[in-house]
């Protein structure tokens, strides 16, 4: 019978020690620079302190406005060691987030709107930037031909969903395949802004240099903010 030795192979938990270990060595040296800078002033005014002329002594002033001076380098250098924790921190918690997103529905902008007729119906959804009198859907097909007109009628502002049951405005069943749709509406005689919804489920994240985003099936990459609504 021969005998295993445990050792840690593996190679997460290698990366994990020397990021550790890179990270406690740039802060040593940060701090270690920004001591250094503070001796070299000290005995800087030391030695002006020293050598000053009796009959003219170091303006109070001047001193004053020195001493601030390096007191102002260090509280910015502390500034941007407590900056650069929260950015860190602010990040992992929006991958935390973004991460319990995976395997859920979204909405997020867009046109599309995928037809299935056994499913029963399509769904997207659109946001209103203000409340409607009146407004309408317009579904159309790949060939840009309006299949199906939906009436709005008094809707308050925010996110909206909607479902389509697949016919047209004659009652006839469309086809499967994809459609897109717009949307147009009006309080009083002002148009109001919309934007177009669609429906996606995230398949996975992705975080880089520029933040997190959500990969959303076919439908491509979001933003976090692109989100309006989880179903």
């Amino acid at each position: 019978m021969s005998t295993t030795t445990a050792t840690d192979t593996n190679p997460a938990s290698a990366t994990y020690a020397a990021l550790n270990s890179k990270t406690g060595t740039t802060t040593t040296a940060s701090t270690k620079q920004t001591t250094e800078t503070e001796d070299r002033f000290l005995k800087l005014l030391v030695t002006q302190l020293k050598n000053q002329d009796p009959l003219n002594p170091l303006d109070n002033a001047q001193m004053t406005s020195q001493m601030a001076q390096i007191s102002t380098v260090n509280g910015i250098e502390k500034l941007n060691t407590t900056l650069q924790a929260m950015m860190s921190n602010t990040s992992q918690s929006q991958t935390m987030q973004a991460a319990s997103l995976v395997g859920k529905g979204v909405l997020v902008p867009g046109t599309g709107l995928a037809l299935k007729v056994a499913d029963g119906a399509a769904f997207a959804g659109y946001d209103l930037a203000g409340p409607i009198d009146n407004g309408t859907i317009t579904i159309s097909d790949a060939n840009g031909l309006a299949v199906r007109t939906i009436q709005l009628k008094g809707m308050d502002a925010g996110t909206h969903t909607f479902q389509w049951d697949g016919k047209s405005d004659s009652g006839a069943v469309a086809a499967d395949g994809a459609y897109t749709f717009k949307v147009a509406a009006t309080r009083g005689a002002d148009k109001v802004d919309t934007t177009a919804l669609q429906i996606g489920m995230v398949t996975s994240i992705m975080s880089s240099s520029q933040g997190v985003s959500l990969n959303v099936g076919t439908l491509g990459a979001f933003k976090m903010t692109d989100v309006r609504e989880i179903l």
